[in-house]
C-alpha cells in the first residue's frame, strides 16, 4: 500500500496560478492580510526556511518572513486541484484509492515492484496536474503514512516490519501518526520516550493511563502495526463544524447572540445537506487574549432547525458575558449510518 502526499499542496497550487511566485517564499492564510487575526494555512518550502509553519498566527509569520508573498485562502481552487489529483490516482491500473483529505490518499495495489509503481504515480500526477507528490510505501497504513515523511519532497520511501525499528526506533513517540504533544507527554510520564520503548511495552501496561481500547492501540502504533487494507468506501462525517475569528473582540451581549445565531445557521445548513439529525452540540469560545472554553451538550435526536438552535442558545448562556470574545466555533454531531467509514485519521486497529 502506498501513501501519496502532495508537496506543499496549497502553496504549489498558488504558484501554478501565479508562476511569477516560483522560488519565492509564499504564505497562504486568512484573507492574506497579516494585520488581521488569521493563521497560516500552508507555507512554501522557501517560507518554511524562515521558520514559518501551518497554524502560526499570520502576523508572526509575516514578521519571520518579511519578504514573503502572503495570499488569501481560496478553498474552491484547492478543492478543484485536489479532485484532479484524486481522479488521476483512481485512473491508474489496479489502484484502490482511499482519500484522507485535499492533499493525501492511500493507494492499494498488487505489484511486485512498489517503488516503480510509486514513481509511475508521481509522473502521472505531475503530467496531469503539474503538482509534485511524495510517496510512502508500507505493509500497513500506519507504516505507509509515516514513510512518506522520509520521502519528502518528491521522493519515495519504503517502511515495513523489516526496517520499522531500524528507522523509527530511536525517534520520539510524537513522530508517530496519531500521537500528538499531549499523548507523547503522557507516555514520557510512564518512562516511554522513543518509538522502540513504546513498541516494547506490554499493551496491558498502558491500560491504566489510556483505557482498555486506546492503551493497546498506542502500543500497536509503536510497532507500526494496524490494518493492511486500503478501503475506498466514501468517508462519512460524524459532524459538521464552523468557527469564526473576529477581527474585533465581541463585548456586547447582542453581538454575541447574533454571532452565535449566524454560526448556527451555517452549521445547520451543512447538516441539512446530509439528511441526518443532530444528536449533539459543541460550542467553542475563545476569550481574549487566548483562553479557550468548550461547552458540550447531547440532545434528543432532531431534524428540527428551531429545536437545534434553541439548544445552541442554551449552550451560549454559559458564555461569560464580562469577557471579550475573539473566536466562536460550533459543531453539530450526527449519528453514523450503517456500512460507512468514518473520518480521515487513524483510529483503533489502524483506522
Amino acid at each position: 500500500m502506498l501513501h501519496v502526499d502532495l508537496d506543499q499542496f496549497v502553496a504549489a497550487v498558488e504558484v501554478l496560478r501565479h508562476p511569477e511566485l516560483a522560488g519565492l517564499p509564499v504564505i497562504v492564510g486568512g484573507r492574506g492580510d497579516p494585520t488581521e487575526r488569521a493563521v497560516v494555512s500552508t507555507a512554501s518550502y522557501e517560507a518554511r526556511e524562515f521558520g514559518v509553519g501551518s497554524g502560526m498566527p499570520l502576523r508572526i509569520a509575516a514578521r519571520k518572513a518579511p519578504t514573503a508573498v502572503i495570499l488569501p485562502v481560496d478553498a474552491e481552487a484547492y478543492a478543484a486541484a485536489s479532485a484532479r489529483v484524486m481522479a488521476t490516482l483512481r485512473s491508474q491500473p489496479g489502484a484502490t484509492v482511499q482519500l484522507l483529505g485535499w492533499d493525501e490518499a492511500f493507494v492499494g495495489v498488487a505489484t511486485e515492484d512498489p517503488e516503480a509503481y510509486a514513481r509511475m504515480l508521481q509522473r502521472a500526477v505531475l503530467d496531469r496536474t503539474e503538482l509534485h507528490c511524495s510517496v510512502g510505501i508500507g505493509d500497513t497504513l500506519v507504516r505507509a503514512k509515516v514513510a512518506t515523511g522520509f520521502g519528502k519532497p518528491r521522493g519515495v520511501f519504503r517502511l515495513t516490519a523489516d526496517n520499522w525499528l531500524e528507522v523509527m526506533g530511536d525517534r520520539p513517540t510524537i513522530e508517530l501518526w496519531g500521537v500528538g504533544t499531549k499523548i507523547s507527554r503522557r507516555l514520557a510520564g510512564l518512562g516511554i520516550a522513543t518509538v522502540a520503548e513504546l513498541a516494547a511495552v506490554e499493551p496491558a501496561a498502558l491500560v491504566e493511563e489510556f483505557g482498555p481500547k486506546m492503551g493497546p492501540w498506542y502500543a500497536q502504533l509503536g510497532r507500526g502495526d494496524g490494518t493492511d487494507v486500503v478501503d475506498d468506501t466514501p468517508c462519512v462525517a460524524r459532524g459538521h463544524s464552523r468557527e469564526t475569528t473576529f477581527q474585533q473582540d465581541l463585548t456586547e451581549q447582542q453581538q454575541i447572540e447574533d454571532a452565535v445565531r449566524e454560526l448556527a445557521a451555517r452549521v445547520l445548513d451543512d447538516v441539512a445537506e446530509e439528511g441526518r439529525p443532530v444528536i449533539g452540540l459543541t460550542l467553542k469560545v475563545r476569550y481574549a487574549p487566548f483562553i479557550t472554553k468548550v461547552f458540550t451538550k447531547k440532545i434528543a435526536e432532531t431534524f428540527d432547525r428551531d429545536a437545534a438552535l434553541e439548544r445552541v442558545l442554551e449552550l451560549a448562556d454559559r458564555i461569560d458575558p464580562d469577557r471579550p470574545i475573539r473566536l466562536l466555533g460550533l459543531r453539530a454531531e450526527m449519528p453514523m449510518l450503517d456500512d460507512t467509514r468514518e473520518g480521515h485519521t487513524p483510529t483503533r486497529s489502524g483506522w
